[in-house]
């Protein structure tokens, strides 16, 4: 069996640090295990192009393994001509950078990791709504550079003590972020899914649900993406569904970058809409996006707005 390993390169990280298994370097330290067995592996972090080294080999490989963040984008093209393709696997969350219609046309069985990072990302948004609330990054560049204008930092700087605060999608994810916020002493927690809390988290978190999104954007000083990529809610925080936030609200998006419109949400952010806009997630991964840099623009150094060609309106998004 040939099985196709398409990671990122580390470099002399992978040295200093050999558990960070997702890179070319370690393999997710499954190279002996699959050659004792027998089976072929071929590493590759080039995956950009006709002539990479995904689209040469995905033509006889049997099992693709990618992780979510540096993916190799599997689209129908490319499943098409992988004639012994069975099996894409996610080293991670979330199958988004795979053609799904076409997988399952071709039979090709599609695994991820569920909840392998769920702890990770839940205080990764924790910390991201703290650096951007607390108008963290311009605080630090201006020290770093010289500077000792202690207004210009604190005019744009508040607590998320007494704030509304709502998460899109209450799964896995959603829910350990507002576990983790309830300290804060926030004025509200408020969430909005498909599918409502079991009752006795839900009292224990003294979390609220809304039943229309909008009608949740509208209460919410702090908004918190956590729901999946796909096609209803591809380009979901677009210009219209921004309008019906309230106005001054901060947005963070660790979900996938496609679930917002870059530039709908840069103009936000211009415009006031938006006070900033915090996230680590782009569409396609480490491409560039808009970034304003205005004194509104609080924007967490240097991820990205998501961009999509889709601009739908809400429909029901399934946990995560």
């Amino acid at each position: 069996m040939k099985v196709l390993l398409v990671l990122y390169d580390a470099g002399s990280h992978a040295q200093d640090e050999p558990k960070l298994l997702g890179c070319t370097e370690n393999e997710l330290g499954i190279r002996k295990w699959l050659e004792d067995q027998g089976h072929e592996l071929v590493t590759t972090s080039d995956k950009e192009g006709p002539n990479s080294e995904l689209d040469k080999h995905i033509v006889d490989a049997e099992v693709i393994i990618t992780t979510p963040f540096h993916p190799g984008y599997i689209s129908r093209e490319r499943i098409e001509k992988a004639k012994n393709l069975k099996l894409c696997i996610t080293a991670g969350v979330g199958s988004d950078h795979i053609d799904l219609t076409a997988a399952n046309e071709h039979k090709i069985a599609v695994l991820e990791v569920t909840g392998s990072n769920v702890t990770s990302v839940a205080e990764h948004v924790v910390m991201t709504i703290l650096v951007l609330v607390r108008n963290f990054v311009p605080a630090h560049d201006q020290y770093v550079n010289g500077g000792w204008d202690v207004a210009a930092v604190a005019k744009d700087s508040y607590d998320i003590e007494g704030k509304v605060i709502g998460t899109v999608g209450v799964g896995r994810i959603g829910s350990r972020v507002l576990q983790r916020l309830k300290p804060f002493d926030p004025k509200e927690l408020l969430y909005f899914d498909y599918q409502p809390l079991a009752p006795e988290l839900e009292k224990q978190i003294g979390a609220r649900r809304v039943d229309k999104l909008e009608d949740m954007l509208a209460q919410c000083d702090i908004v918190t993406i956590n729901c999946p990529l796909h096609e209803s809610t591809r380009g979901l925080f677009n210009k219209e569904l921004i309008s019906k936030m309230k106005q001054g609200a901060w947005l963070v998006n660790t979900a996938r970058g496609a679930i917002c419109v870059a530039e709908d949400v840069a103009d936000a952010v211009k415009s006031g809409q938006l006070r900033g806009y915090g996230g680590d997630v782009s569409y396609p991964q480490r491409k560039s996006h808009p970034h304003p840099r205005t004194p509104r623009a609080k924007l967490e150094e240097p991820r990205g707005l998501g961009q999509s060609p889709s601009r739908r309106r809400h429909t029901p998004l399934p946990t995560i």
